[in-house]
């Protein structure tokens, strides 16, 4: 049997786990919002399938106020965040 299989031979779906960029944590994909930098700019992801260079926060408060304090995503994603992308984060997090 080979690695990454079943003993009937389909494949086993990897879980999809990544790094909250305010408290460092790791969760599954679904848990967290994607950022993504694409070649027209840079914007939230809503959908987590959007090409393009991603980053991921946590869905919590505390990390919400974190990373827009500290505007963690400008480094991770090499470039100027706008402002209205960290209100959209705000908008999403801290409203709900």
């Amino acid at each position: 049997m080979s690695k990454g299989k079943t003993a009937k031979g389909t494949a086993i779906k990897p879980i999809e786990m990544r790094r909250c960029v305010a408290c460092r944590q790791v969760r599954h994909k679904s848990e967290l919002l994607r950022v993504v930098k694409t070649a027209e700019g840079i914007a939230l992801d809503e959908t987590g399938k959007a090409a393009g260079r991603g980053a991921y926060l946590c869905k919590s408060p505390i990390c919400a106020e974190t990373v827009c304090k500290r505007r963690n995503f400008d480094k991770v994603l090499k470039a100027k965040v706008p402002a209205e992308v960290y209100d959209k984060i705000k908008e999403n997090i801290l409203m709900k």
